[in-house]
């Protein structure tokens, strides 16, 4: 586990690929990161790109635009991940860079990736979207026909009542 001492304030907002927690030590506040994420080095606070990693990252995009499927490209590319790892990788806008991480990779070839991923999903059946169901047509028209008899029993009574009541039929045939 890493402790930043200087830039903490950078960290300020890290979703779940930085999972964080703030110490108090001797008057200080320290934050831990218990999380960089692959292709990257904390150096005096500040995050850097490993070289030798990027470039592995790089050729995992290369490798799945290329045709490969994930864990075959993360393989390919020298990444030992399964296919869910490499495709939160392949997902990890961190390599885009932001106002900590330098960027590994360039927008295009993100996007590329990103609309790759979703046309094999689509291909394969794995992106469900939603049915629009159709909402019954309720009638908020009623008429009752005239009471005409009358029945010592309240339940009995309440029965023959509730018969009377028609609803009107609307144009759309509900």
């Amino acid at each position: 586990m890493i402790i930043l001492k200087k830039n903490y304030s950078l960290l300020k907002g890290r979703d779940r690929f930085c999972s964080e927690m703030w110490n108090h030590t001797k008057g200080k506040d320290v934050r831990k990161v218990a999380h960089t994420p692959y292709g990257y080095r904390i150096e005096n606070g500040i995050a850097v790109i490993d070289e030798e990693k990027a470039e592995k990252v790089r050729n995992l995009y290369k490798g799945y635009l290329s045709g490969l499927s994930l864990s075959v490209a993360a393989k390919t590319a020298g990444i030992d991940a399964y296919h869910g790892t490499a495709g939160r990788m392949l997902r990890n806008e961190r390599y885009l860079g932001d106002d900590y991480y330098p960027a590994i990779i360039d927008k295009e070839t993100y996007e590329k990736a990103e609309a790759e991923r979703v046309k094999r999903a689509k291909e394969l059946g794995r992106i469900f979207e939603p049915k629009k169901e159709d909402k019954p047509t309720i009638s908020k028209n009623f008429t009752i026909g005239q009471v005409i008899q009358k029945h010592t029993n309240p339940f009995t009574q309440a029965e023959y009542v509730y018969s009377l009541i028609e609803s009107e039929v609307q144009q759309d045939g509900s």
